[in-house]
């Protein structure tokens, strides 16, 4: 494997998890609508948080265990669908599910070439 193929392999899954973890917290500016007291914000900005912060734990993991991440990506995609099931459009799968997914197999492969990917040239 060629040393820019190493990086963009041992990158990508990474970046593209810190990008959808920043897309999905996107949706917890919803709570700021309204006239709400400042208690009932915060409480609502930290459940709508909690999707993130799986995200961004499970990168924690996936960085160190490349196979437990995967598992674990694996896991929040379908547990998104399982969640939201006959309730979504098909697109919301897509936006939502469909990243997951992707960087669970971008892990995989993380770790099924990792001998490759940390040897330096």
């Amino acid at each position: 494997m060629s040393p820019v193929a190493r990086r963009w392999l041992f990158w990508t899954p990474r970046v593209l998890t810190i990008l959808f973890a920043v897309f999905i917290s996107l949706f917890a500016m919803d709570v700021f609508e309204g006239h709400q007291p400042l208690g009932q914000v915060l409480l609502a900005l930290a459940m709508h948080l909690i999707p993130t912060g799986l995200v961004l734990l499970s990168l924690a993991i996936a960085w160190r265990w490349e196979w437990v991440g995967a598992v674990l990506f694996f896991g929040l995609g379908v547990a998104y669908i399982v969640t939201v099931r006959g309730r979504a459009q098909w697109d919301w799968y897509l936006f939502i599910a469909g990243p997951l997914f992707l960087v669970g197999l971008l892990f995989l492969l993380n770790w099924r070439h990792r001998a490759e990917l940390r040897q330096r040239t």
